[in-house]
């Protein structure tokens, strides 16, 4: 990955003689990809809460609560990652408006489906929540 960040900070500039050797950096296109990986390893870790909190959590409106709020988050990151990797251009303005889109309909699809349970009769889990032991589980 590193290697990456260092190639693509590489451009034709006028060589800076150091010990002999000849560096042609992009100070600039290197601190691009720098905050470019950085985002996109922020934009995974939400990603990565997320599925887990649709594994770990007990019942359906805490699943969900889970998936909206840390994919939307996620999923936002990594286009802005995107974004930043593009720089100013027509793909970074494309990638803005699949950006808006996203963080319109990912909250409205999570309160249109947890409505939809709620409207159909699914209730939530209330009170103190125990993990079921081993044997429990298969039940």
């Amino acid at each position: 990955m590193m290697s990456l960040i260092l190639a693509a900070a590489v451009e034709a500039q006028p060589a800076v003689e150091s010990y002999g050797v000849a560096l042609d950096i992009d100070w600039l296109g290197l601190i691009r990809a720098f905050s470019a990986v950085i985002t996109m390893i922020a934009g995974l870790f939400f990603i990565l809460a997320g599925t887990l909190g649709v594994l770990r959590l007990p019942d359906f409106y805490s699943r969900i609560h889970a998936a909206g709020i840390t994919d939307t988050l996620g999923a936002e990151l990594v286009l802005l990652s995107l974004i930043i990797q593009a720089g100013v251009s027509q793909m970074s303005f494309k990638l803005l408006l699949v950006g808006f889109f996203l963080f319109i309909a990912g909250p409205t699809a999570t309160h249109a489906v947890a409505h939809a349970a709620h409207t159909a009769g699914l209730k939530p889990k209330l009170g103190r929540y125990k993990a079921p032991s081993i044997g429990e589980a298969d039940k």
